[in-house]
C-alpha cells in the first residue's frame, strides 16, 4: 500500500494542474501578511462505501485520505483548495478479477461552518468540485487502466469541534461522485464511482 500511496503522488506531482495551481496561489496571495488564524490545514483519513457499481465493478469498502488548506473568506465561510487518495478493491470486474482501483486528484470547495447555539460546537456544511483520475491496478501492482482526469462533485455534512486552541476535530459524512471511461484493449467502459465516505478531520489554523 505505502509503494501505491508514493506513485500516486509521484504521478500527480508530474502532471500540470493550472486551476489548481490558481487557487492555492489566490488563497495564499489575499492579505497574507495581516491574516490571523485565517488559515487552517486539515488530514482527514476516512472509510469509503461505494453505493453502486463501478461499471460491472462490485467494489467492497475502501479507504483513503486527503489534506486540504483552507482559508477563511468570509466570518463563516472558508474555502479550500487539497489532494486525496482512496483505494477500493474488486474480486471481478471489466478489467479481470482481483483488482485495485485507486482513486486520486485534487479538490476544490467552500465550507459553511457555524456556531451551534448554546454550544461550543459549530455544524459544517460543504459542497466542492474534484478532478480526479481512477487508475486500475492489478494484484502484482501492475497498471492496467488509467481513466485519465476528469471533474466531479462532493457535498458534506459534519460537526466542527474545538478540542485546544487552534486545534480542531471535524467528524463528517461525503458524498463523492465521479464518471470516468475506461479504455481496455479494443473495449471502452464508462464508469461511476459513486460513494458515501465517513472520516473525521484533525485542523490545525493559524
Amino acid at each position: 500500500m505505502k509503494k501505491s500511496i508514493q506513485n500516486a503522488i509521484q504521478k500527480n506531482g508530474n502532471k500540470p494542474f493550472p486551476v489548481f495551481i490558481f487557487f492555492v496561489a489566490l488563497l495564499f496571495a489575499t492579505n497574507f501578511a495581516i491574516a490571523q488564524n485565517k488559515f487552517s490545514i486539515t488530514f482527514r483519513p476516512g472509510l469509503n462505501f461505494p453505493i453502486k457499481d463501478l461499471g460491472n465493478a462490485n467494489l467492497k469498502t475502501g479507504f483513503g485520505f486527503e489534506g486540504t488548506v483552507g482559508y477563511k473568506v468570509l466570518p463563516h465561510l472558508n474555502a479550500y483548495v487539497g489532494w486525496g487518495w482512496n483505494h477500493f478493491k474488486a474480486d471481478e470486474s471489466f478489467a479481470g478479477p482481483d483488482m485495485d482501483y485507486e482513486e486520486t486528484g485534487y479538490s476544490l470547495g467552500l465550507h459553511f461552518i457555524h456556531p451551534i447555539e448554546n454550544s461550543k460546537l459549530s455544524y459544517m456544511i460543504g459542497a466542492g468540485a474534484i478532478y480526479n483520475h481512477i487508475e486500475i491496478e492489478n494484484s502484482n501492482g501492475d497498471l492496467i487502466a488509467d481513466s485519465g482526469h476528469g471533474w466531479g462533485w462532493r457535498g458534506e455534512a459534519g460537526l466542527d469541534v474545538p478540542i485546544a486552541n487552534r486545534l480542531h476535530l471535524i467528524p463528517a459524512i461525503r458524498y463523492q461522485s465521479l464518471t470516468r471511461d475506461f479504455t481496455i484493449g479494443d473495449g471502452s467502459t464508462n464508469a461511476d464511482l459513486n460513494y458515501v465516505s465517513f472520516g473525521v478531520g484533525v485542523s490545525w489554523s493559524f
